[in-house]
């Protein structure tokens, strides 16, 4: 490092994972290869494609209309095929069954690893189990699971929560988490449970996804070298608000950890006396993002850049099927 300037740490890996990485360019790739047809829009997507404002906001100039639920959708659009994505989230299958319904051309983005807990929900319900989900109330990924079976999901955030169930030893149980928490969100929560129901079966490999782990790890590293963390992402970006907290927890009393959408956001006084600043970002974060916070911060001194990598990250999902289908099919034809 150079002595004579302010340090910036830069927390590797952050910003995007696969799964979000697969729903962005789900939409590219339809918006690329559309045709215009009667004034249609080229792609409808239910809800935000990933907790981004600024990713949404850049897939819409390009044509994609955004849209809370799929009752928006007009039926000449239905009629003309254009293609409806389900974000990375996922979505219940009332949601599935009403698209079904109306014969929409569904692409579903739905992160791999959310369709995984999906499974397990359809699965452990079939076997006569009744779930406890760690999740938090109202996020998009939550509500999708929950609707698998919500007369057997029950939902719980706090540990205070678990004083509210009520299973005797004879009911099968099982835990499943959301995959946008941690190992150590969950932990006091999972602790509780196992005390009161001892007999609380997990399934045979983790629900929290590779992606939020490996950033929560790589802030804390950067947090005990900093004085002050920078974490970029949305206010409903679960994994971001979360990262902001683990880097606070892990500042203590000897700074403090901010979460900003963008270099717009930061104050210049979070930085007064500050000799070094750690920076990550959630995982629906692109890293033109982090750069324009990089470069923000050049003029208060911050002029020294270094990284701290604590996991190589490998992960890689394709493009759903239906997208595949159709592009092996537009190929054919030409």
């Amino acid at each position: 490092m150079d002595g004579d300037g302010k340090h910036i740490i830069l927390a590797d890996p952050r910003g995007f994972c696969a799964g979000v990485d697969r729903a962005i360019a789900t939409v590219q790739t339809i918006l690329k290869s559309a045709r215009p047809q009667n004034g249609l829009p080229p792609v409808y997507v239910r809800r935000q494609i990933v907790h981004n404002r600024h990713v949404v906001d850049d897939l819409a100039a390009q044509g994609a209309v955004f849209v809370e639920e799929l009752s928006e959708i007009p039926d000449d659009a239905v009629a003309a095929g254009v293609p409806v994505v389900f974000s990375a989230h996922g979505v219940s299958p009332q949601v599935q069954a009403e698209a079904k319904r109306r014969g929409m051309f569904i692409v579903d983005a739905t992160c791999p690893l959310v369709s995984k807990v999906h499974r397990e929900v359809s699965r452990f319900v079939r076997e006569g189990y009744e779930i406890i989900y760690i999740g938090h109330r109202g996020h998009d990924e939550a509500v999708g699971v929950v609707g698998e079976s919500p007369e057997h999901v029950h939902l719980i955030e706090h540990e205070r929560d678990v004083a509210d169930l009520d299973f005797q030893p004879g009911q099968k149980l099982v835990l499943l988490t959301q995959t946008t928490l941690s190992v150590d969100e969950t932990a006091g929560v999972v602790a509780a449970l196992k005390q009161r129901f001892d007999w609380i079966e997990e399934p045979p490999s983790s629900d929290i996804c590779y992606a939020t782990q490996n950033r929560q790890t790589a802030v804390k590293t950067v947090a005990q070298r900093a004085q002050c963390v920078v974490i970029v992402g949305s206010a409903n970006s679960s994994n971001s608000v979360r990262l902001m907290e683990v880097a606070q927890e892990a500042l203590g009393e000897c700074g403090r950890a901010h979460r900003v959408d963008d270099a717009a956001e930061l104050d210049p006084a979070w930085f007064d006396g500050v000799q070094t600043v750690g920076i990550s970002s959630g995982a629906s974060v692109p890293d033109t993002l982090v750069d324009g916070v990089v470069e923000a911060l050049r003029p208060l001194g911050f002029t020294d850049v270094s990284y701290v990598e604590t996991i190589k990250e490998n992960m890689h999902f394709v493009l759903p099927a239906t997208l595949r289908k159709r592009g092996e099919a537009g190929k054919a034809a030409d």
